[in-house]
């Protein structure tokens, strides 16, 4: 049994711990808002993005001058899998859901014979991944030194990946991120980035019918639009993470704060209880001395 003074040091200790996890529920709050509005502004421009880049699609059609990166290399061999994690813990299961659904990916494809390639943007998904794909990871994005991610850190993800894939290095990319519902919902998931998968052009619903001429041409377009519209892709699901992070950092030490309150309660009354049963052994041992004299 713990003596008096281990039980207040344990109490002293717990209250400590209880109020840094409750600082950092309060700066992940103040992180939250504008890690929220940073990706709900994205979202718009990510999804007009990938309207205008159907109606071209649709236009160019399955035509030989297409670009590859949307008709893709005609093989299905070779996967890059770009898995984009928090860099730092004390967010819950927000990291390891993501890994997760990564890792059940990536055996999926192993066991239909596929050849795997993973680059981890994030020191947690690395940590996670690394135990059992280690020598299937060919590159780690390190974002650390980022205070505020930007659309020149996804640019330069971006650009990476193309340049893999102009080298014939794969044949189909897949992006892995977490999308941020609310602060207690973050649902991870995968996005096909290589061959570029265009969603259905937006019918018009006018009834009205438009020919468009592109110049210099659709194919041209393509060549330019696609490139962008992958770092576009890649800078919405960080901002989604960061917003998600925030998200799940919040709720666990928001849990991490409460449980605190329940120990220090439970301690302090195993703390009354030994000292009241101190208090009256030493009562007795007084009485009992008396009544012998």
């Amino acid at each position: 049994m713990p003596s008096l003074k281990d039980l207040k040091n344990r109490i002293a200790s717990v209250k400590a711990t209880q109020k840094i996890t409750k600082a950092m529920k309060m700066v992940a709050a103040a992180k939250l808002r504008r890690a929220q509005e940073a990706a709900e502004a994205a979202r718009p421009y990510s999804q007009r993005m990938s309207a205008v880049l159907a109606n071209i699609a649709q236009a160019v059609g399955q035509d030989d001058s297409a670009p590859r990166l949307m008709t893709g290399t005609g093989r299905d061999q070779v996967h890059l899998l770009v898995v984009c994690t928090a860099e730092r813990g004390l967010c819950g299961g927000f990291n390891s859901q993501i890994a997760r659904l990564a890792r059940d990916h990536t055996r999926k494809l192993l066991a239909s014979g596929k050849t795997v390639k993973i680059m981890c943007v994030g020191k947690k998904g690395f940590d996670i991944l690394r135990r059992e794909f280690a020598s299937l990871i060919i590159d780690r994005v390190d974002l650390r030194e980022v205070k505020r991610i930007g659309f020149s850190n996804a640019d330069q993800i971006g650009r990476k990946v193309i340049g893999l894939f102009e080298k014939g290095e794969f044949d189909v990319c897949t992006l892995f991120y977490s999308e941020f519902k609310s602060v207690i919902a973050q649902i991870p998931t995968a996005l096909q980035l290589v061959p570029a998968s265009a969603p259905a052009a937006v019918a018009d619903t006018t009834g009205a019918t438009a020919i468009y001429d592109y110049e210099p041409d659709a194919s041209a377009i393509l060549g330019d639009l696609i490139p962008r519209n992958i770092s576009v892709q890649i800078f919405r699901a960080l901002l989604e993470n960061v917003a998600g992070e925030m998200g799940a950092k919040m709720s666990a030490m928001d849990n991490a704060t409460r449980n605190a309150g329940e120990m220090i309660n439970k301690l302090t009354l195993n703390y009354n209880r030994q000292r009241q049963a101190q208090i009256t052994k030493e009562l007795i041992e007084i009485i009992s001395g008396a009544e012998a004299l």
